[in-house]
């Protein structure tokens, strides 16, 4: 009788572990079901900023994300934020990686380039020699993707608030945009002239999918019925 008892456990016990064994591969196939079926709703939607030190990089994001602006200059190994957009009609991230403004790490921006999706290339109209630094950050671009003419591009030069240390005039810039075949755009983080505008013009850019970046997540009647009409992309 007690043989038979201990015999019966053991049988439920070992069933008992095949279930749960069962169970968990179940449901990590359902999982792998799932991803392969539900719409791409996690993925990112990559934007890299690119330009030298001090160019004012950091502050034109952290204007965008976070309303904010910091006097100080900090250097910048590689940070990223984040924001909600809608892309082809449903819920992506907006994720913006603000990289280093030294050349000491190649690795970095190649891996930068290769899976970003649109690139803005910031320089100050304070100093010629960022623009000039920009220049191997574009071919780098157009060596890594191949064909740019479909990946949204933005030449931006920052601080056009300070006039009279001004070093690079807007022609200049707007040549080299047209020499790229890029967006052109002039800036103030201090002053947020054109900040959203700047992102915003960024995703209109977007030729392969339908963005838009909602930061507060409300659209009037108007907007919705704007949106419809001219099929671009809206910041709230």
């Amino acid at each position: 009788m007690h043989e038979r008892e201990a015999s019966l456990r053991r049988f439920i016990k070992f069933n008992h572990k095949r279930f749960h064994k069962e169970e968990a591969r179940l449901a990590e196939l359902e999982k792998v079901i799932l991803s392969d079926t539900m719409p791409e709703q996690s993925n990112d939607y990559r934007v890299v900023v690119f330009g030298a030190g001090g160019v004012g990089k950091s502050s034109l994001v952290l204007r965008f994300v976070k309303g904010t602006f910091r006097e100080s200059y900090i250097p910048t190994i590689e940070d990223t934020y984040r924001q909600v957009i809608s892309c082809d009609k449903s819920i992506c991230t907006l994720q913006i990686t603000d990289t280093t403004g030294s050349h000491q790490f190649p690795a970095m921006q190649r891996l930068s380039i290769t899976k970003g999706h649109a690139f803005i290339l910031v320089y100050s109209t304070t100093s010629k020699q960022s623009l000039e630094e920009l220049k191997p950050i574009f071919e780098q671009i157009c060596l890594l993707k191949g064909d740019i003419e479909s990946i949204p591009i933005m030449l931006v030069g920052n601080k056009n608030d300070e006039v009279s240390a001004r070093e690079v005039e807007s022609s200049d810039g707007e040549a080299m945009a047209r020499r790229w075949k890029c967006a052109f755009m002039e800036t103030s983080a201090k002053t947020n002239h054109n900040v959203k505008e700047l992102f915003q013009e960024l995703l209109n850019l977007e030729k392969r999918r339908t963005v838009s970046l909602q930061i507060d997540g409300k659209k009037s009647k108007q907007q919705k019925r704007a949106e419809k009409l001219k099929g671009k992309c809206v910041v709230m």
